[in-house]
């Protein structure tokens, strides 16, 4: 009933605990970065639960990747608001980031990283390169399943190809707006897409007056937290306003925010260069978003906070302009999106955002993960695992790190 009642028009309400279940199952079992992650949820949230369609899970895509922070992690928190309210929001991202998070302090601990910030170079061992040849393999079919979705025809195609050549020509966060930006723009003139009401409305059970609160208190916090860290000289502000501001000002999410988080806790010698990479490196073993990182930093770095309590702290840091942001856009998302230019505009955007996946597959994921023709051997039999006997992910994900 919630299904038909969704598609009517009619608002469609689960609970928080269903929200969490749903993507617990979600953060324990995506492997393979943003794009993956993006197929990932579209298969359990439109395929198996139908909480959306096709054009609605499209639009959220598209509006997560207008903004910054985390795009996976924030579908995830879009789609929570809209079947559960606030609590779904906050019931959604838990489920989705505490397992690897979880797995990362652990693994902070377990290598005597905490409280010195140093380690040894355990970021190349031979069963990462395994998941890497893995992530290839999951990636691609991902990839390929939104492409088959959203570009449909050769113009939608040729946009994201552009869009790809151009972001892998300047990778920049700033390339990748400029790009969303033109993809708006030749929507219309290029695609010529009639302008059509999507079916499905897009519930986010959140207040106006809520929602323009989180818009202020995400521009007062970027503003505030600097300022009051240096005023204070508090440590603790400090690690909060940097993480913050790393999830505030970063576009495309995922591996574009390593080089802040690095500029922010390598030189001032709160973490070292190996204990870096060792984080980075088990980041890519663990399911779920690479934004969970930002535990492991908050765990390993000196001074204090750290153990749990500094991953408690960066992790809600780096999350929590997103989230405010995702509160004070949503309850105007439907009514922008019924826009007859708007629509036109998504429309090339969806292709854009296509090109822009196409680009994250060839660098990082490609480019890293496959260095040699065994690796090559690991990804081809694990795509076809995946693709044609559909074998779960997280056997495939065991069977590639064994073949590393």
């Amino acid at each position: 009933m919630a299904d038909e009642d969704g598609r009517r028009g009619g608002p469609t309400f689960g609970s928080a605990v269903e929200v969490l279940a749903v993507f617990l199952r979600l953060g324990l079992t995506s492997f393979g970065g943003p794009v993956a992650h993006l197929g990932f949820i579209h298969d359990e949230c439109v395929d198996r639960r139908r909480w959306l369609d096709e054009d609605a899970y499209a639009d959220v895509v598209a509006l997560c990747q207008f903004l910054p922070g985390p795009a996976s992690s924030q579908v995830c928190v879009s789609l929570g608001i809209m079947r559960a309210g606030l609590p779904g929001g906050v019931a959604a991202w838990l489920g989705f980031t505490l397992p690897s998070a979880v797995a990362l302090v652990l693994f902070a601990e377990g290598i005597g990283l905490v409280g010195n910030g140093q380690v040894g170079d355990v970021a190349h061992a031979a069963w990462l390169r395994g998941l890497g040849s893995v992530a290839v393999a999951v990636v691609a079919k991902a990839l390929w399943s939104m492409a088959q979705r959203l570009c449909p025809d050769r113009r939608r195609g040729a946009l994201a190809i552009g869009a790809a050549a151009a972001v892998l020509a300047v990778p920049s966060p700033l390339a990748q707006g400029a790009v969303i930006a033109a993809g708006a723009a030749l929507g219309r003139p290029l695609v010529g897409v009639a302008d059509v009401a999507p079916q499905t409305r897009l519930h986010a059970h959140i207040g106006r007056p809520a929602a323009l609160l989180a818009l202020a208190l995400f521009a007062l916090l970027l503003v505030a937290l600097p300022a009051m860290a240096s005023l204070t000289g508090n440590h603790g502000l400090d690690l909060a306003s940097r993480f913050y501001r790393a999830g505030a000002l970063v576009f495309g999410g995922g591996h574009v925010v390593l080089p802040l988080l690095q500029d922010a806790v390598v030189p001032p010698g709160w973490i070292g260069e190996q204990g870096f990479l060792a984080g980075y490196g088990a980041t890519q073993a663990v399911p779920g978003p690479l934004f969970a990182f930002a535990a492991y930093l908050g765990a390993a770095m000196s001074p204090g906070p750290n153990g749990w309590a500094g991953a408690l702290l960066c992790l809600t840091a780096i999350y929590l302009p997103s989230f405010l942001l995702l509160v004070g856009v949503l309850p105007f998302w439907d009514g922008l999106r019924r826009r007859g230019g708007v629509r036109a505009a998504m429309t090339g955007v969806n292709a854009t955002v296509v090109g822009l996946l196409l680009a994250a597959f060839i660098a990082p994921v490609l480019s890293r993960g496959i260095d040699s023709a065994r690796d090559a051997v690991v990804a081809l039999g694990a795509f076809g695992l995946l693709s044609f006997r559909n074998i779960p992910v997280w056997i495939v994900v065991i069977a590639g790190a064994l073949a590393g």
